[in-house]
């Protein structure tokens, strides 16, 4: 057996063979949340009715909606904490660049 080169690239995991979960940001979690919401509501859907087709086809909506709620929530909050990020970082390069100087905003508020 030949053992694999440690300058070869690994490959994730390829969900459909398109989007690799690995690299997509929240994609693991949304599909596990997904996956976990379908079975709970195909299964409940069984108990209340007792129909199986009905039951799969209903655990599957729940597994799209899930998994759709769930990456959606999770990019959302992504999005708006770079967002803070960004913010912070400009803020604190400000601070640098002005600091000491007569534009530096707080030195005009101690002074009045």
């Amino acid at each position: 057996m030949a053992d694999p080169d440690p300058g070869d690239k690994k490959q994730g995991f390829r969900l459909l063979g398109i989007i690799d979960i690995e690299k997509t940001p929240c994609s693991r979690d949304a599909i596990l949340h997904g996956a976990g919401g379908s079975v709970v509501v195909g299964l409940v859907h069984f108990l209340a009715t007792s129909r199986v087709k009905r039951s799969f086809d209903v655990g599957m909506a729940g597994f799209m909606l899930t998994t759709l709620g769930s990456w959606f929530y999770c990019r959302y909050n992504n999005a708006k904490l770079r967002i803070q990020q960004k913010i912070i970082q400009d803020g604190i390069k400000n601070k640098m660049i002005y600091e000491g100087t007569s534009h530096d905003p707080t030195r005009t508020a101690r002074n009045q």
